[in-house]
């Protein structure tokens, strides 16, 4: 299709994997996106989005103590 790349080229050009970008095409992050049956057609122009949300520091390990 004329315009539109696969997810596995995006992949590519934006170095991820092709699973990530079936994750923001889900999600809506990636805008112009068309769904075609189990595939995602994305505009070839499309950047690479980026990061909204700042990562989360995980639970703090407790120390052993009096050892």
């Amino acid at each position: 299709m004329n315009g539109y790349i696969s997810a596995r080229e995006a992949a590519a050009r934006w170095d991820i994997s092709e699973r990530q970008v079936q994750k923001l095409c889900g999600v809506g992050r990636i805008p112009g996106v068309i769904r075609f049956a189990d595939r995602w057609a994305i505009p070839e122009d499309t950047q690479k989005p980026t990061r909204t949300a700042k990562i989360k520091p995980g639970p703090k390990k407790k120390q052993k103590q009096g050892v």
